[in-house]
C-alpha cells in the first residue's frame, strides 16, 4: 500500500483559490464548502464533521450554536467545537438546505472530503491554547482574533 503524505496549505491565495472553487464549481457547491469550512475551524477529521447532525449545530429556530459537543470517532475523545468562526458559513447553508426542502437529521447528508490539515499553519496557536490550560471562554477569546478566510 501506497502511504499518501498530506501536507497543509500554507499559501493563502491557494487556500482563498480553494474556497472559491468549492463554492463556485461544483452542483453541490455551498455544501462542499461549508464542510470545508467546518473543517478548517474545527479541525475536526472529516470522518467527525460528516457525522454532525442539525441538532449539534443548529438552535430549533435555525440559529447557530456557539459551541457543539461531540466525541471523536476515531479517540472517543469528548470535543467542544467553538462555532463562532463558521457562525454565517452555517447560516447560509442552513438557508440552502431549507430553500432545497432537505429534510434529513444530518448536517451533511452525503460523503465528501475535504482537508482538514489546510489551516494547520493558521491553528496552530489556536491549538496550544488547549495546552496551555486556558479555559473554554480564554480559548473563544483568542479564536475570535484569527481570521479563517
Amino acid at each position: 500500500m501506497v502511504q499518501q503524505i498530506v501536507l497543509p496549505i500554507k499559501d493563502s491565495n491557494i487556500l482563498k483559490l480553494v474556497q472559491d472553487t468549492l463554492l463556485d464549481s461544483f452542483r453541490a457547491s455551498r455544501r462542499n464548502y461549508t464542510i470545508f469550512q467546518v473543517g478548517k475551524s474545527t479541525l475536526l477529521r472529516v470522518s467527525d464533521v460528516m457525522t454532525l447532525k442539525k441538532s449539534d449545530v443548529y438552535n430549533p429556530d435555525g440559529s447557530v450554536k456557539n459551541t457543539a459537543f461531540i466525541h471523536d470517532k476515531k479517540t472517543g475523545k469528548a470535543n467542544t467545537l467553538y462555532l463562532k468562526p463558521v457562525q454565517q458559513d452555517l447560516l447560509q447553508y442552513h438557508d440552502r438546505l431549507v430553500q432545497e426542502n432537505i429534510n434529513s437529521d444530518w448536517l451533511f447528508p452525503s460523503k465528501a472530503h475535504p482537508d482538514r490539515h489546510i489551516t494547520e499553519k493558521q491553528f496552530y496557536k489556536a491549538m496550544t491554547l488547549t495546552y496551555l490550560g486556558l479555559d473554554q471562554a480564554s480559548r473563544e477569546t483568542m479564536l475570535d482574533q484569527i481570521d479563517f478566510g
